[in-house]
């Protein structure tokens, strides 16, 4: 198990909304600088277009730093998780994180399964887990009734309890209801603010360790150590009125979030 950020630990820092967003370069060294050792590109799709010498170029820089890369996008289609299988293949990514649904496509169950089906070998050939996504639009039972017709060490669940709050799911019922499939871990704490007014909640993300992530039944039930599964930060930070304030606190909540997870690996 290691520990390691996503391009979601850069949402604001990489965007255009501030003067000099981030390269992904930039990202890679600012992660090692916090002796971190994996980096998830995750939503990334800039890299779909990139050439087979540039994946190199970034390959070189993560392997000069002692980085372990993986990757994300969304949606089942073939033709899609091929391609990335082929930027897997140049960055060395033996993870891609994806969902059921994407901006064009939205799969029935049944859709699902037939598209996993179709692609799931090319991923055990190259020995690339596909994690899927917990997240809102589709319940955690329905998706575990598709991944688990398949009995595959390469097909699982990328587990984030906080995604499914808005389908009101309990987070505690995700983690049971996909332990036993994890093959990756989204690590972000949140919490619910009332609005101004008394009128109806906020649900945005929190300082590790300061929000409603029940953190010790989510590693107790997953046992991400004895299976060698990383531990991903992201997070839900609201933006916070000017570029250089937002960055400033998706800084200290990285490190906060980073911090809090090498402590507990330490106590345990």
């Amino acid at each position: 198990m290691a520990t390691g950020l996503s391009t979601y630990a850069y949402f604001w820092r990489a965007s255009p909304k501030v003067p000099a967003p981030l390269s992904l370069a930039d990202m890679l060294q600012q992660t090692t600088e916090m002796g971190v050792s994996v980096f998830q590109i995750c939503d990334y799709p800039q890299i779909e277009s990139w050439s087979t010498a540039e994946l190199q170029k970034l390959r070189q820089q993560a392997d000069r730093l002692g980085m372990q890369l993986e990757l994300g996008t969304r949606g089942l289609v073939n033709t899609h998780l091929q391609r990335y299988l082929e930027i897997a293949d140049v960055l060395e990514a033996s993870v891609l994180r994806s969902m059921f649904n994407s901006a064009t496509s939205r799969p029935t169950l049944s859709e699902a399964a037939a598209m996993i089906e179709g692609v799931l070998p090319k991923f055990e050939q190259q020995k690339v887990s596909l994690c899927l996504e917990t997240y809102e639009q589709v319940r955690s039972v329905d998706m575990m009734s598709v991944i688990n017709r398949f009995d595959s060490l390469y097909l699982g669940v990328c587990l984030d309890p906080a995604n499914c709050v808005a389908a009101l799911e309990l987070p505690e019922q995700v983690i049971a209801n996909t332990a036993d499939r994890v093959l990756n871990l989204h690590i972000k704490d949140f919490a619910f603010s009332r609005q101004d007014g008394w009128v109806g909640f906020t649900l945005a993300g929190s300082p590790m360790g300061e929000g409603l992530l029940n953190y010790d039944l989510l590693i107790d039930r997953v046992r991400p150590d004895s299976k060698g599964i990383n531990q991903i930060v992201e997070h839900w930070l609201p933006w916070q009125q000017d570029a250089d304030r937002t960055c400033q606190l998706e800084q200290q909540w990285t490190q906060q979030s980073v911090d809090y997870l090498n402590n507990r690996q330490f106590q345990e």
